[in-house]
């Protein structure tokens, strides 16, 4: 017969309360309050949070598949942009790419931009054709992919979305009734920024530099090509280029940081106050 004085047979978490109740797990005695219900018996607390320690955590697949691609080193950011243009233009083909309710929503018009600052930067997934999506994802898979293996991905980050947005300050200067798509100016940026930062390391980059001046003299010649973008994509581009390359240093990563900020203050003003200047703010 079993002793109701034996210690054994009181919670071993309130040593008050009289049990005989056992964990299936460890054999302890636990009273109804530190009882969880289990397949076979029950558990108590701390066999219950070690199990739920152990147990494998679900995820969907595609947060998985990024995940171990980030771990790989792939290039997700490149993807990533990739993935997201890709799906706004399949949303574009649905509503009309010329004057449809996506295009007319986030594409670049400088008199908007001072009200709805977030144009310079959606204006880079939105495309006119289907020529022009894939000439810029394609120039983005080249040159983006390999960017970002070098420079890592929230310096690569910080140059192409940098990049689009030097594109659009440039067009609000030189063209302020554009009305701009595309993410050709981000696309310049990143080719300038391979060019600097090859001669930085002291590679042979006189067919890059060929590419990138027809893709420029095609962008005055051809009608409808907003070349101001192309302009202002390539100095900004190529600025923050030779900034990563003068701050390789972990020391300098502090200085790298802020020129780096500086340099977004800077063009961010200059849009923003060209916007307002052409909306009649001021």
């Amino acid at each position: 017969m079993t002793d109701p004085h034996d210690r054994s047979n009181y919670c071993y978490r309130h040593p008050d309360r009289q049990s005989f109740v056992l964990c299936q797990r460890c054999g302890r005695t636990i009273c109804g309050e530190c009882q969880t219900p289990a397949a076979v018996g029950v558990h108590c607390p701390e066999c219950v949070k070690e199990a739920r320690g152990n147990a494998p955590r679900l995820q969907p697949q595609v947060v998985g598949r990024v995940r171990s691609a980030s771990r790989r080193g792939a290039p997700v950011v490149t993807y990533g942009i990739i993935a997201v243009t890709v799906a706004v233009f399949l949303l574009q083909l649905v509503t009309g790419t010329g004057n449809g309710v996506v295009t007319r929503a986030l594409a670049f018009y400088p008199p908007l931009e001072i009200v709805q600052p977030w144009r310079a930067v959606t204006t880079m997934f939105v495309h006119g054709s289907i020529l022009h999506i894939l000439f810029n994802m394609y120039s983005l898979y080249i040159f983006g992919a390999e960017l970002e293996r070098q420079l890592g991905r929230g310096r690569f980050a910080a140059l192409y979305f940098l990049s689009g947005i030097g594109g659009s300050a440039a067009v609000a200067l030189l063209a302020p009734g554009s009305f701009v798509v595309g993410a050709s100016g981000a696309i310049f940026g990143l080719m300038a920024a391979f060019f600097v930062i090859a001669r930085s390391l002291g590679g042979r980059s006189i067919q890059l530099l060929v590419l990138v001046g027809i893709n420029l003299a095609i962008g005055f010649i051809v009608p409808g090509i907003a070349w101001q973008a192309h302009l202002g994509g390539i100095v900004v581009g190529g600025a923050v280029a030779f900034l990563f390359s003068k701050t390789r240093h972990r020391s300098k990563h502090a200085l790298q940081t802020a020129v780096l900020i500086a340099i977004g203050v800077i063009v961010v003003a200059a849009l923003l106050a060209r916007s307002a200047q052409i909306a009649g703010l001021f």
